[in-house]
């Protein structure tokens, strides 16, 4: 039997109540859903080798893009949950013997030497923009699991996807070429507010100019389009960024991101392993 063939048959299992672990992600996100009054009737895995490395004579290790999809029911509402991790498994004389997901924690997408506030902070002209939050959650969802070749992958890439949606919806650049400055990215080179998330989170809160974000008290104010940040243990470092792309039946966000890469994922995170309950929110609205 093939690897692909190995991998296939180990997911189907995972996905079925029956076989599953009860350790794996996949049960605790069945789990997750349950525990909000959902059912997910249906559950596919599919995963695409990227490399492989041969240890001994018949040991074989994989990794792998693993694409799962769950078919959420919230009362007479559907919608599909996708999310895309990378794994690793190992392999002897053809056989499936363990895997393990390899699952990234954090979201900087590049060093920030100081919390300089400040920075982030225009006391110039207070000009507004129209913010197409229809164009920016139409690139959310075509790009969610694709990388857009006009600009740099990141290994740790959510800052920079939140980023370019909120470019496609119209939000205007400025600051280049001071790093530490504005919002931009031009020239393969990029401000920090537009990789980092610590520092994307601290720009909305402080730009008085072009994009800014007006911070919200719940997550069900939020709109398509608009922005969530996240500190996961609570310690004054935001790590991760997501834009929310729709509302559930009980006006919920659900949200896309990268790193992970997620589409229609409950607001909250509480099902990544990066999840604390010291976890802190930020809810910004984008635009006017």
């Amino acid at each position: 039997m093939s690897l692909e063939k190995e991998l296939s048959r180990y997911w189907q299992n995972q996905c079925e109540v029956k076989k599953s672990d009860p350790n794996n992600w996949i049960t605790q996100k069945r789990q997750f859903h349950k525990k909000r009054g959902n059912d997910v009737p249906r559950i596919t895995g599919l995963g695409t080798l990227i490399r492989r490395l041969q240890l001994e004579r018949h040991e074989l290790k994989v990794g792998y893009l693993l694409r799962v999809t769950f078919l959420v029911k919230q009362g007479s509402f559907f919608y599909h949950e996708e999310q895309v991790c990378e794994h690793e498994a190992l392999f002897y004389k053809g056989k499936f013997i363990e895997d393990k997901s390899l699952e990234i924690n954090g979201g900087q997408g590049d060093p920030v030497l100081e919390d300089k506030r400040n920075d982030w902070i225009d006391t110039s002209t207070n000009d507004r923009f129209i913010y197409d939050r229809t164009a920016a959650v139409n690139y959310a969802e075509r790009w969610w699991n694709d990388y857009n070749p006009s600009y740099k992958h990141f290994d740790v890439d959510c800052t920079n996807f939140i980023s370019q949606a909120l470019r496609a919806g119209g939000a205007p650049m400025r600051g280049y070429p001071n790093r530490s400055k504005g919002w931009w990215y031009q020239n393969d080179t990029w401000s920090y507010s537009w990789a980092v998330a610590h520092s994307l989170r601290w720009y909305l809160s402080g730009s008085t100019q072009g994009l800014k974000g007006k911070e919200l008290e719940s997550p069900t104010e939020l709109l398509p389009g608009d922005v969530i940040c996240y500190d996961f243990e609570g310690d004054g470092k935001w790590d991760h960024n997501t834009i929310v792309v729709m509302k559930d039946q009980n006006g919920m966000p659900l949200v896309n991101a990268h790193t992970n890469n997620s589409r229609h994922r409950y607001w909250s995170y509480e099902d990544s392993y990066a999840w604390t309950p010291e976890c802190q929110y930020k809810f910004f609205r984008i635009g006017e």
